[in-house]
């Protein structure tokens, strides 16, 4: 056998692939109790002996050979083309365990390809504590390949696993299940000839999906369908009939082979928690409760870390203007880099509270009953069930949640899902969220749980979901198409939370978050301090001249204040603050400064770059005395004009709307014109979005003021 074997994993949605991926290979990527969570194929490598090694692929998860979704589409273009450098030496198909039967229709399929397959039964754990008994030996004989019991959860059964991989030869010994050739034999064996193969199973399967290859030439696929019209060949009436054959088969195979002594207390424990989580009426008011939970979770547990770390930041801003020596380098370095750094840093609690318990929802399996309780629901907005999965993914991220909706076969609903994602709320916009609340919200308590804070957070959250969702039934009526759309779904059993990935979701989320918005924080602080700290020398020399000749009235009074209002009229007239100016006319009815609308072309580059950018332009504006938190510096900001506070309530709610719906993440732009292969989309996005956010907030600013 080669020295490096090239193993392909394999098998229905929910059965632990990706899991069993990440223990085989080390790598680690997003793991949860979640149908559709592995939408790209994914590769690692796995040491089986000092001599060889295997590179593993992780398949996107799929009930059959047939795909109903682009991401199904890829595991047929891999197995079917030799050339494609993912083609496998091996397959190893994950099947459930406490559900073998259905999970054993594609292991039929993929046997009839005759590319040599280890079965690996994971959650045979499970099976076993409801009283599924398996003959592994007597199964593996029946089918001729090596079977093995595993428990990718608990982590055992990978040593005969990978003995098992080590084991295989490249000549494949399934034995096949289906004659196949039953079906439609004339037209198979005139495909056999244009393929130069003996298989049947592959001409048929060629015949049904060659539409999705590329590996033929146009004349080939003229010649398929020619095969296909001579011979009257329905597509979908052969594959129910393949369907309802091999099920047939694998009953037979299955006799005598499972005993299920727990039939009548399979899934009961979980039938109980559904009949009241996913109850009607009450499943919505849990839901709701939930997510109010989660929010008080953000604001109360965070409270102690990050007045510790706004603490640490200050420290090291005082120290430095204290030590080090004054000059341009310290300016930038304390009142750039720092005041920026310090502004993301501070939110890490927040953001690893989110994720810890969004993982720990995906991971019981919580997240499957909303997606399933949203069905209907989304439905009558123009969307279908499958839309939920990308919609609630937005809370963590868009990017990968538009990529997701790949799992959505009707173009009508996928394209509806990608334009409306972007306005349910992200963990960007959380840092944005909370130090605007923060200021405008007293931390006070409702019956003295209930915070006012968390409230505040969640009703954010549930407006863009309900922008989000108005949004889609306007375009259910303006983006016309004739197909049908539908939602099958399997609720996993619930689990307990596995806690090591609930800790490596908070470190890996929190991580990304430092490093992927601090290169942008840190790029925007630098220019931004360069902007905020020179401007026209003629404006400047200015400046300084009426500030001297203050000084030497030597008015104690106007002495007092001279540093602060010297920087304050230097930035004013510095680049930045000319560029702010430029656009403050218009955002003024929105209630906005033009040191906000700074940060509102800041933040085009990343939505979170608001509160780098506040903190960057605060301690620029404060001259020497920067050794308060971004909280307090923004708190205490006042109106020139009227000595009033900048960010009121007014001020302070529209800007938290004008961040829930505009477009500010060049990212999402870049991956809905991937995804949709034209400008048309993201354009159409950006220009609604933005129309959206200037109304809102106007219309917010004007009634509350």
């Amino acid at each position: 056998m080669a020295t490096t074997l090239k193993i392909a994993l394999v098998g229905n949605p929910n059965t632990g692939k990706s899991t069993l991926f990440n223990l085989l290979t080390g790598l680690n990527q997003k793991i949860g109790n979640f149908p559709g969570i592995t939408v790209d194929k994914k590769t690692g490598f796995c040491k089986l002996s000092a001599k060889q090694q295997a590179e593993i692929v992780d398949l996107p998860g799929t009930y059959s050979l047939y795909p109903k979704s682009r991401d199904e589409s890829i595991v047929f273009q891999v197995l079917a083309d030799k050339k494609n450098s993912s083609h496998p030496d091996l397959i190893v198909l994950v099947a459930d365990a406490t559900n073998l039967r259905r999970n054993l229709l594609l292991y039929s399929q993929v046997a009839d390809l005759r590319i040599p397959v280890v079965l690996a039964l994971n959650m045979t754990d499970m099976a076993n504590k409801e009283g599924i008994n398996i003959n592994i030996d007597e199964l593996s004989k029946r089918l001729g390949i090596q079977v093995v019991a595993i428990s990718a959860r608990s982590k055992t059964g990978l040593d005969a696993l990978k003995q098992a991989i080590a084991n295989t030869t490249t000549i494949p010994t399934q034995v096949n299940g289906t004659d196949v050739n039953v079906f439609a034999a004339a037209a198979i064996d005139e495909a056999k000839a244009i393929l130069a193969t003996d298989n049947d199973y592959f001409a048929l399967q060629i015949l049904h999906q060659h539409e999705h290859l590329e590996i033929y030439t146009a004349q080939q696929h003229a010649n398929f369908e020619q095969i296909k019209k001579a011979h009257q060949f329905e597509s979908s009436k052969l594959q129910a009939a393949e369907t309802i054959a091999r099920y047939r088969y694998l009953s037979t195979v299955l006799t005598g082979v499972i005993e299920d002594t727990g039939a009548l207390k399979k899934f009961a424990f979980s039938d109980k928690i559904d009949s009241v989580l996913t109850n009607r009426f009450w499943g919505f008011f849990i839901f709701l409760f939930i997510l109010f939970f989660i929010f008080n979770a953000i604001f109360s547990w965070s409270e102690y870390p990050m007045s510790l770390i706004e603490g640490a930041f200050g420290w090291i801003a005082k120290k430095g203007h204290q030590y080090l020596p004054d000059g341009m380098l310290t300016n930038l370095l304390l009142d750039g880099v720092v005041a920026g750094l310090g502004g993301i840093i501070v939110f890490i609690p927040q953001i690893a509270i989110l994720f810890a318990l969004i993982s720990i929802l995906e991971d019981t399996g919580y997240m499957a009953r909303v997606t399933f309780m949203m069905d209907k629901i989304m439905r009558k907005f123009g969307m279908s069930g499958k839309s939920v999965v990308p919609m609630i993914g937005s809370f963590a991220c868009a990017v990968p949640s538009i990529m997701s909706a790949r799992n959505i076969e009707n173009w009508k609903d996928r394209i509806i899902t990608i334009m409306v994602s972007p306005l349910v709320s992200c963990s960007a916009r959380l840092p944005v969220y909370t130090l605007l609340i923060s200021l405008i919200i007293p931390d006070t308590k409702l019956f003295g749980f209930i915070s006012m804070q968390a409230l505040a957070l969640m009703g954010m959250y549930l407006i863009s979901i309900i922008a989000a969702v108005t949004v889609a039934f306007v375009m259910k009526f303006m983006i016309k198409a004739t197909e049908k759309s539908y939602f099958i779904m399997e609720l996993p059993v619930y689990r307990m939370p596995r806690w090591s990935n609930v800790l490596f979701t908070m470190y890996e989320k929190s991580k990304t978050f430092v490093f992927e918005a601090g290169k942008v924080i840190i790029a925007i602080s630098i220019v931004l301090w360069v902007m905020a700290t020179y401007g026209p020398s003629e404006k400047f020399e200015q400046i300084e001249t009426k500030y001297a000749k203050i000084e030497m009235q030597k008015d104690s009074v106007q002495i007092s204040t001279l540093e602060r209002d010297k920087s304050a009229e230097k930035l004013e007239n510095s680049y930045a603050g000319i560029l702010g100016r430029s656009i403050e006319p218009v955002i003024k009815p929105l209630g906005f400064d033009w040191k906000i609308g700074i940060a509102l072309i800041t933040s085009f580059a990343a939505r979170e770059a608001f509160v780098g950018t506040m903190a960057t332009i605060y301690s620029v504006d404060n001259g020497e005395e920067n050794t308060g938190t971004i909280r307090d510096k923004m708190r205490e900001a006042t109106n020139p004009e009227t000595g009033l506070p900048i960010f009121t309530f007014a001020t302070g709610f529209s800007l938290m709307l004008f961040y829930a719906f505009a477009m500010q993440c060049m990212s999402t732009v870049a991956v809905v014109y991937r995804e949709t292969k034209s400008w048309k989309w993201p354009l159409i996005q950006t220009v609604y979005m933005t129309a959206m956010a200037y109304v809102a907030s106007l219309i917010a600013y004007q009634f509350l003021k």
